[in-house]
C-alpha cells in the first residue's frame, strides 16, 4: 500500500503549491496595481506661484481617496470656465483602459487530482481488489475454484448494479464518473471470471468460455453508450483479447472471424454514436490486426478460406460504409480497403490462387464498388483493390487459361465497367477515369505476360480477340467523354484503348512487323489531332510514335539495319528493312505536317520535323551504297531546306548527320596536322582520300552554309560561325585533294617537292584572299573572309616555310636555277598574307606586320644568296669566308632600303627595322668579318662601312629635321 501513500502525497503536495500559486499571482496583482497609482501621482503638474501663495501645503500630505463617482466626474471634459482656470490640485485622470477577454480555461489540478481521477482510480481498485480477492482465496485455499469463480461473477454483477443505481440516482451520487468507474470495474471483473472458469480450471468448454467473453465483450459495447469512456475501452481491450486468452490449437477459425466481425462492427457503430473517432479507428484496425494474425495459419480449408474472406470484406467494405468516423471518414475508408485488400490478395496467393480465394477478393471488389455508388471515396478505394488485383495476375504462377480467363473477366467487370457505368450517368470522377483506363490495359499486360507466344498459333488468335474484347470499354468512355473541355480524359481513354488494340496485333504478326501495327493506331491518333488540338492529343499521336521507334529498336533485325546507317555491311532483309524504316519516316513526317500549322514556332514540329529527317535518311541508308550516304545526307538537308521552309527540323536534322559523317575523314587530317606541328611530314597515306575528302567534307560544308545560317541566325545577321565552320571544311577537304596532287608519299618525295608543294599551297590561299577582298560584293562577309585566307596563309608560311622546314636548316629542294627559284616564290607568299592582313585588319596590327615582312625579306636574301654558292639543297655546302662577308653587304643594303621605305611612307616601324639590321650587320662587320681580312681589301671595308654610316647619319637627320619642320607648320595652322 505503500504506492498509495506516495500517490496521496504526490496529490497534496501537488493541491498546496496551487494554493501557493494562487496568492503569488495575487500579490503581482497588488504590485501592480501600485505601482500604477504612484505613475498618476507622478504625473500631476506642480502649482504656479499664484497658486502656491493662495493654497500652501501642509506639513503633512495625506492622499485622497476617492469615490468612482468623483473619478468619473473628473474624467469628463472641463466646461469653458473650467477651461480657462484649471484645476491644478486635482489633473484629469487618464483614461483606463477597457478590461480584456477573459482567458482560455486553464489545466485545474484540483479538479483533475481532486475529483476526476480519485474516482478513476476507485474504479481501478475496485477492479483490482476483485481480481486479489479470488487471487487470495485461490493462495489461502479458503474457498472451492467453482465458489471462487462464481463469487468473481456475483462480484462484477454487483459492481455493474452499483453503476446502474449511480447512474440512476445522479442527484445523490453527486458525479458521473462513479458510475463510470462501477461499470469499468465489474466488466474487467467478469472478464477476469470467464478466463478463470475457461483457461485457468475447466469448469468449463473453451467454446463455453469464449461465449461468455464474447456476452462481456458486447455488454460493454452496449454499456459504453450509458455509461461512457471506460466500457468502450475495456470494450474495445477485451474483446480483442478474449479470442488469445480463450483460443487454443484447435480454434474455430469460422466462429472466430463472426466474433471479431460482431465486436470491429460493435465497436465501430459505438464509436459513431458517441463521437469517438478513435475508438471506431481503433477497432477495425484492432480487427485487421487479427486478420494478419490468422493468416500465418499454415493450413486454411474452404470453410477457413471462406470464413476468413467475408471476414475482410466486412472489414474493408461493409463496417467503413456502415460506421462514421467523422472528417477521417476518407482515410480510414482508404486504409480499411487497402489493408484489407492485401490481406485478401496474401489468401489468394498462399491458397494457390484458389477459385474460391479469387471470388472472395472480387467480393470485395464488388462491395467496394457498391458503396462507391453513392460515396466517392470508396471509388479510391476500389482502384487500390483494382491495383492489388492486377499484381496478382501477374504474379500467378502458371495459371489454368480458362480461370484466368474468368477471373480477369470478373476483374474487368468490376474495376472497369462499374467506373465506366460511372461516366455513362455523368456522375464520374477522376478515379473512375484512372480506373476505365488503367485496368483493362493491366489486364492486358497480365494477360501477355502470362501467355504470350511468338508463335502465333490459334491460343495467340483467341488471346488477341479477348484483348480487342476489352479494349471496348476505354474506347467506349474515351467517346463518351469526347466533348468535354478538358481533353485529358479523352487521351488517356483513348491510349489505353489503342495499347490494348495494339497487344492484339502484335500477337497475331511476326516480330518483324511489330513498328508496321502501331501504323493504323497512329493513323486513328494523327486523325484525331487534325480535327482537336492541345497537348493531350499531340500526346497520343507522339506515344504512337515513341511506342513504334520503341518496337523497331527491340526487333531483333535493327541491329543489323542500323549497322547500315554507318555504311557497314549488313545482311538484313533490304525489302524488308525498308519498309520499316519508310513506316516510321511516313508516321513522323504526318505528326509534323499535323504540328505544324498550330505551332509553327513550338519546339515539338520542330522535334517531330528532325524525327521525320533522320528517318528519311535511316530509310534511304538501307538501300544506297555506302560511299555516297554522306552526300545523301547533304544533298537531302539542302533538299529540304529549299522545298519544305516549313519544317526546319529535317533539314537540321540531315544536316547534323551530314556533319556526323566528316567526323572521321576531319578525324584523319587533324592527327596529321597536329604531328606535323612537331616537324613531321604529312605523307598522304595519313590523309582521307579526295573520294572522302570531297562527298565526307566538301558536301557538308555546302549543306553547311545553305541550310545552318537560317536556323540560327534571323533578322538579317551575318551566319559569322555557322560560314566559319562550312569554309573550314571546305579548305580540309581541298587541302586534302591538293595533297594527292603531288602524292608525297615518302620522305624522299617530301625533300624534292615538299617546298614547291607548300608554296603552290600558299599561293592558293593569298591568291584566294587577294580576290575576295578585291571581288567581294559584300563587305559584311568579303572582309572576314580575306582575314581568313590571309590569317591561315601567313601562318601556313611562318610555321612550315620559315621555321619547321626552312631551306637553310631542312633538307628542303629550292631548284637549281639562283634567283630564279621557289624560294622567291615562298617569300612572296608570305610578304603577300602580310600586307593582305595590313590592308583588312585593324592599324594597331601594322607594326607587327612590316616587322614581319622585313623579317622573311631579310631571310629570304640570306637564303638566295645561300643558293648560289650551295645549289638547290641549301644544307649541303659549308658556308665560306665571301658569302660570309656577302650576308653582311647584304644586310647593309637591306637596312637602307628599309629606311627609304620608311622615310617615304613616314612609318617609323621600316625606319626601325632599318636600324636594327644595321646594327646587327656593323656588330657582324666589326666582330667576325674584318678580324680576316688583310690589306686594301680590310681598309676598302671599313671605308665602306664608314661611309654607309654617315650616310645613314645624314639622312635620318635630314629626315627628322623635316618631319618635325613640318609639324611645326600644322601646330601653327
Amino acid at each position: 500500500m505503500e504506492w498509495l501513500f506516495i500517490i496521496a502525497l504526490a496529490a497534496g503536495g501537488l493541491w498546496l503549491k496551487r494554493r501557493l500559486d494562487r496568492v503569488e499571482n495575487r500579490a503581482r496583482a497588488l504590485e501592480a496595481e501600485i505601482e500604477l497609482l504612484l505613475a498618476r501621482t507622478a504625473r500631476v503638474p506642480e502649482p504656479s506661484d499664484a497658486a502656491a501663495t493662495r493654497a500652501k501645503p501642509s506639513p503633512v500630505s495625506v492622499p485622497t481617496v476617492r469615490s468612482d463617482r468623483e473619478v468619473e466626474r473628473m474624467s469628463e471634459p472641463a466646461s469653458v470656465s473650467e477651461q480657462d482656470e484649471p484645476d491644478e490640485a486635482f489633473p484629469p485622470a487618464p483614461v483606463e483602459p477597457e478590461p480584456t477577454a477573459p482567458l482560455a480555461p486553464r489545466f485545474d489540478f484540483e479538479d483533475m487530482f481532486g475529483r476526476k481521477l480519485p474516482i478513476w482510480a476507485g474504479g481501478l481498485t475496485l477492479a483490482v481488489a476483485g481480481v486479489l480477492l479470488v487471487r487470495y482465496s485461490i493462495e489461502a485455499g479458503l474457498l472451492t475454484e467453482r465458489v471462487r469463480v462464481a463469487l468473481s461473477f456475483l462480484f462484477g454483477l454487483i459492481l455493474l448494479a452499483a453503476a446502474e443505481f449511480a447512474h440512476r440516482h445522479p442527484q445523490r451520487v453527486g458525479d458521473p464518473r462513479i458510475c463510470q468507474a462501477f461499470a469499468g470495474a465489474g466488466l474487467a471483473t467478469l472478464y477476469a471470471g470467464f478466463y478463470l472458469a475457461g483457461s485457468r480450471y475447466g469448469l468449463m468448454g473453451q467454446g463455453l468460455a469464449f461465449l461468455g467473453l464474447a456476452a462481456v465483450t458486447a455488454a460493454a459495447i452496449g454499456l459504453s453508450l450509458r455509461f461512457g469512456l471506460p466500457a468502450a475501452i475495456l470494450g474495445l481491450v477485451g474483446g480483442f483479447a478474449a479470442p488469445a486468452l480463450i483460443g487454443g490449437e484447435d480454434a474455430n477459425l469460422p466462429l472466430l472471424a463472426l466474433y471479431l466481425a460482431l465486436v470491429t462492427g460493435g465497436l465501430s457503430w459505438a464509436g459513431g454514436q458517441q463521437k469517438r473517432t478513435w475508438l471506431g479507428v481503433a477497432a477495425l484496425v484492432g480487427g485487421l490486426g487479427w486478420g494478419a494474425l490468422i493468416l500465418q495459419v499454415e493450413t486454411l480449408g474452404s470453410g477457413d478460406i471462406l470464413a476468413l474472406g467475408l471476414y475482410l470484406t466486412i472489414l474493408g467494405a461493409i463496417i467503413p460504409a456502415l460506421a462514421e468516423y467523422g472528417s477521417f471518414a476518407r482515410f480510414v475508408r482508404l486504409g480499411g480497403a487497402a489493408l484489407a485488400s492485401i490481406q485478401l490478395a496474401a489468401l489468394v496467393a498462399t491458397s494457390l490462387h484458389d477459385p474460391l480465394a479469387w471470388g472472395l477478393y472480387l467480393l470485395l471488389g464488388a462491395a467496394l464498388a457498391v458503396f462507391g455508388w453513392r460515396e466517392g471515396s470508396f471509388r479510391e478505394a476500389n482502384a487500390i483493390a483494382a491495383g492489388i488485383a492486377i499484381a496478382l495476375l501477374i504474379i500467378w504462377d502458371l495459371p489454368y487459361a480458362p480461370l484466368f480467363a474468368l477471373v480477369a473477366a470478373g476483374v474487368a467487370a468490376i474495376f472497369a465497367a462499374v467506373p465506366l457505368a460511372h461516366i455513362m450517368r455523368g456522375e464520374d470522377r477522376r478515379v473512375d477515369i484512372g480506373m476505365v483506363g488503367a485496368v483493362p490495359l493491366g489486364i492486358a499486360l497480365a494477360a501477355i505476360w502470362q501467355f504470350a507466344d511468338p508463335g502465333g498459333d490459334s491460343a495467340q488468335i483467341q488471346l488477341a480477340l479477348g484483348l480487342a474484347t476489352l479494349a471496348i470499354l476505354p474506347l467506349y468512355a474515351a467517346y463518351l467523354v469526347r466533348n468535354r473541355a478538358e481533353m485529358g480524359a479523352f487521351a488517356l481513354c483513348t491510349a489505353s484503348g489503342q495499347l490494348v488494340i495494339w497487344f492484339a496485333l502484335l500477337l497475331v504478326t511476326p516480330a518483324w512487323a511489330a513498328p508496321l501495327t502501331m501504323l493504323p493506331i497512329f493513323a486513328g491518333t494523327a486523325g484525331i489531332a487534325r480535327v482537336r488540338s492541345g497537348k493531350p492529343i499531340d500526346a497520343l499521336s507522339w506515344g504512337a510514335l515513341v511506342l513504334a521507334l520503341m518496337a523497331l529498336a527491340l526487333t531483333p533485325e535493327f541491329l543489323s539495319e542500323s549497322r547500315r546507317l554507318g555504311g557497314l555491311a549488313s545482311d538484313a532483309s533490304v525489302l524488308r528493312a525498308l519498309l520499316r524504316w519508310s513506316t516510321l519516316f511516313a508516321m513522323a513526317a504526318a505528326l509534323a505536317s499535323v504540328l505544324a500549322p498550330a505551332k509553327a514556332r513550338a519546339p515539338e514540329p520542330r522535334l517531330a520535323a528532325a524525327l521525320a529527317g533522320g528517318l528519311l535518311y535511316a530509310a534511304s541508308a538501307q538501300i544506297v551504297p555506302a560511299p555516297w550516304l554522306a552526300p545523301l545526307a547533304a544533298a537531302l538537308a539542302i533538299a529540304c531546306h529549299r522545298a519544305l521552309p516549313r519544317w526546319p527540323g529535317a533539314s537540321a536534322a540531315l544536316l547534323g548527320i551530314a556533319v556526323l559523317w566528316a567526323l572521321a575523314p576531319l578525324g584523319l587530317w587533324s592527327q596529321a596536322a597536329i604531328a606535323s606541328l612537331a616537324g613531321h611530314p604529312v605523307l598522304v597515306d595519313a590523309l582521307p582520300t579526295p573520294f572522302a575528302a570531297l562527298t565526307r567534307l566538301a558536301g557538308p560544308a555546302l549543306a553547311l552554309a545553305i541550310v545552318a545560317p537560317p536556323l540560327r541566325y534571323e533578322g538579317g545577321q551575318t551566319p559569322l560561325v555557322a560560314y566559319t565552320i562550312a569554309s573550314g571544311l571546305a579548305l580540309v577537304a581541298l587541302h586534302v585533294v591538293f595533297k594527292h596532287l603531288f602524292a608525297l608519299d615518302t620522305v624522299a618525295r617530301f625533300e624534292d617537292f615538299g617546298m614547291a608543294e607548300r608554296t603552290v599551297w600558299q599561293v592558293l590561299l593569298v591568291g584566294a584572299g587577294w580576290a575576295v577582298w578585291n571581288f567581294a560584293d559584300s563587305e559584311e562577309w568579303g572582309r572576314p573572309a580575306a582575314i581568313a585566307l590571309g590569317a591561315a596563309a601567313l601562318s601556313h608560311y611562318l610555321i612550315y616555310s620559315l621555321i619547321l622546314h626552312n631551306p637553310l636548316w631542312s633538307d628542303q629542294a629550292v631548284g637549281p636555277t639562283p634567283i630564279a627559284n621557289l624560294l622567291l616564290l615562298s617569300a612572296a607568299t608570305g610578304i603577300g598574307a602580310a600586307v593582305l592582313l595590313r590592308r583588312t585588319v585593324a592599324p594597331n596590327w601594322a607594326p607587327f606586320l612590316d616587322t614581319l615582312v622585313m623579317a622573311i625579306v631579310s631571310i629570304a636574301a640570306i637564303a638566295l644568296l645561300r643558293q648560289i654558292y650551295a645549289g638547290s639543297f641549301l644544307t649541303g655546302t659549308p658556308l665560306g669566308p665571301t658569302e660570309d662577308f656577302l650576308r653582311s653587304l647584304v644586310g647593309i643594303a637591306l637596312a637602307l632600303a628599309f629606311l627609304a621605305i620608311g622615310a617615304r611612307r613616314e612609318e617609323r616601324s621600316w625606319r626601325i627595322g632599318s636600324l636594327a639590321i644595321m646594327l646587327v650587320a656593323v656588330v657582324k662587320v666589326f666582330a667576325f668579318d674584318a678580324a680576316g681580312l688583310e690589306g686594301l681589301v680590310r681598309i676598302a671595308s671599313f671605308l665602306a662601312l664608314g661611309l654607309s654610316l654617315i650616310g645613314i647619319g645624314w639622312f635620318y637627320a635630314r629626315m627628322l629635321s623635316g618631319s618635325a619642320a613640318s609639324q611645326d607648320a600644322s601646330d601653327r595652322a
